[in-house]
């Protein structure tokens, strides 16, 4: 009981100051000029926005030579950096034009060039949507911009691990309607020009990547149907499926043994 009877003291505390002022503030004078207009002028208005959820962690990449270095990508946070096994972090997008990202990927031969695909690609109706890919050859300080704008939320990126400038995007596409730039996409001068290597339909993406490390030229890609709506969204369609390429992304193939029938998601 002795809880409450503090809290029923301490309010009106807190309260009598604000009321006094309302309270003797004369009717004939402006707003400007009264007690309150006075106290009210010294506040300063502060950012609370974006008015999205960014409680995501979208990916993360780790330095293998050096694994107290860490690089992460949040769902509307942009992307961080930490050295010291996530003591201590450091923001590297905040100059950039979205914040939304969907994939970090380092090159573990030389940690210092890192690619980020923007706009997370879970299927969420709060998922927001991100403005191409980026490069950074000096460890994340500066950034350029690499293209793909219209590929809204990119779900994975794959560096060539003896060529740098051969890389790889699955890109999901637009979240709420159809669009062509989605599957996946190919670069073999370090993004100035792209090639789309795969693409199945203007409703199905590419949204997750894997790349033989014995064999850089075979690669699976996962593609995924899906089309949102503002009353809910399906996940599924015989787009979506697994897919396999043994000479770079040149040609595909779509994997159906072992699979469950009918349409996958």
């Amino acid at each position: 009981m002795s809880r409450y009877r503090g809290l029923r003291v301490f309010i009106p505390v807190l309260t009598f100051p604000l009321t006094a002022l309302l309270c003797s503030a004369p009717s004939d004078l402006s707003a400007q000029e009264s007690p309150l207009g006075r106290v009210v002028a010294g506040l300063e208005a502060r950012e609370l926005g974006p008015a999205i959820m960014g409680g995501r962690v979208a990916d993360l990449d780790v330095v293998e030579s050096n694994p107290a270095i860490w690089y992460v990508g949040l769902a509307t946070g942009g992307v961080w950096r930490t050295a010291n096994h996530g003591m201590s972090w450091t923001p590297l997008f905040d100059d950039q034009p979205c914040s939304s990202i969907g994939d970090v990927t380092l090159d573990q031969s030389n940690p210092n060039l890192i690619w980020v695909g923007t706009g997370e690609p879970q299927n969420r109706q709060s998922s927001p949507y991100g403005c191409g890919v980026f490069k950074s050859t000096d460890g994340g300080r500066t950034w350029a911009a690499m293209g793909l704008e219209d590929t809204r939320h990119v779900g994975r990126i794959r560096i060539h691990p003896h060529d740098p400038d051969i890389v790889y995007v699955a890109a999901v596409g637009h979240l709420w309607g159809p669009n062509e730039e989605r599957g996946v996409f190919r670069t073999t001068d370090g993004g100035q020009t792209w090639e789309k290597v795969l693409y199945v339909d203007e409703t199905t993406g590419a949204i997750d990547l894997v790349m033989d490390p014995g064999d850089p030229r075979t690669l699976l890609a996962a593609t995924y149907q899906r089309r949102p709506t503002g009353f809910g969204f399906s996940a599924i369609g015989g787009g979506s499926g697994l897919w396999r390429t043994l000479d770079g992304g040149d040609t595909w193939t779509r994997s159906v043994d072992g699979l469950p029938a009918g349409d996958l998601g």
